[in-house]
């Protein structure tokens, strides 16, 4: 009966390393997205500054 009962505990380890690792790749690609669509704002907030010749987000500069 022991052997069976580490084979099911070392299954649920398993199981648990499984999900970690995939909860840890899922916010790498977060973070990566949200680097990404931060540049995007960036980018676009500098060409509507631009556009519009007004300092919208409060820096002080205009682009």
């Amino acid at each position: 009966m022991g052997i069976f009962w580490d084979l099911m505990q070392e299954s649920k380890l398993n199981d648990q390393q499984q999900k970690a690792d995939n909860l840890e790749e899922r916010i790498y690609l977060l973070e990566k997205d949200l680097a990404h669509t931060k540049k995007l704002l960036e980018k676009t907030l500098k060409a509507l500054e631009n556009h519009l010749n007004t300092d919208i987000d409060g820096d002080g500069k205009k682009g």
